[in-house]
């Protein structure tokens, strides 16, 4: 799998550290489809660190953003009454082709809600299934597709996520939402793009020489940023939005992270 990945940092004062942005160009990239821009988030454990006020100017940062989706990654609120607030401000953001989203570990105990909630507020759960997006190009009139996969419980065996890329045709990209980057290391897994967090970045580093946690049982491998696993699959790990555990990040800022798709086919 041939890609080429370049990625930039602009500090944010709205309601994250940072945007993190990323051009991702891959031969499965159709030509309708460059320029896509793909929001993701993971881990807000809302409240923490990330209280109501950076929750309203997060929402309004990915709004001025304007993306054609919104990805969260899994692991959202850190109280259960919580719950319905969040999704709710997270639903104004209003991406054109929909807001789509997996659980992560923190997620377990309340997945009735959260899945209640996600349905109350037009948010699609992808767990071990696909949905292919066709996307029309509003400048060459072309239309392109490229589909979205996601498990819920990434901490598990890939045998859903193999089921459900059975029923995706064509050739065309193939974009895997799941909560930890050890999920597709893994098991292996044939996606061209992997979104991720839990990791936190470590949330505390000193001056990126020394990160005490991981979280992963490939240590630093994954921590953040971009890598690949050794299949070829190319793997964003965002160092997240909140905070667990201690409310503290050091040298490991909060983040939303921007993916814009590029095509390298021959036009």
């Amino acid at each position: 799998m041939l890609s080429l990945l370049v990625s930039c940092a602009s500090l944010s004062p709205d309601g994250v550290g940072r945007v993190k942005r990323y051009l991702f160009a891959h031969e499965t990239v159709q030509p309708a489809i460059d320029g896509y821009k793909i929001a993701f988030i993971s881990d807000l454990h809302y409240p923490s660190l990330f209280n109501h006020k950076r929750l309203q100017k997060l929402v309004h940062k990915l709004q001025e953003e304007s993306p054609d989706m919104l990805l969260l990654g899994g692991d959202y609120v850190t109280v259960n009454d919580s719950i319905d607030a969040l999704f709710k401000s997270l639903s104004a953001v209003n991406a054109t082709y929909g807001t789509y989203a997996v659980l992560g570990n923190h997620d377990v105990k309340n997945r009735e809600l959260i899945t209640e909630s996600m349905n109350r507020y037009g948010i699609e759960l992808l767990d071990g299934v696909a949905e292919s997006i066709l996307v029309e190009n509003g400048f060459s009139g072309e239309t392109g597709e490229f589909s979205i996969a996601g498990v819920s419980n990434s901490f598990a065996s890939d045998s859903m996520f193999a089921q459900c890329l059975e029923k995706v045709g064509g050739s065309g990209l193939v974009i895997l939402l799941c909560h930890t980057p050890d999920f597709a290391e893994r098991n292996s897994v044939a996606a061209d793009l992997v979104l991720s967090g839990h990791t936190h970045g470590g949330q505390v580093s000193f001056f990126g020489l020394y990160t005490p946690v991981s979280n992963s049982r490939y240590g630093n491998r994954f921590l953040r940023g971009m890598n690949s696993t050794t299949v070829g699959s190319t793997v964003i790990t965002t160092n997240g939005v909140g905070t667990s555990r201690r409310k503290v990040r050091f040298c490991v800022p909060s983040e939303i992270v921007i993916v814009t798709l590029r095509s390298k086919c021959d036009r």
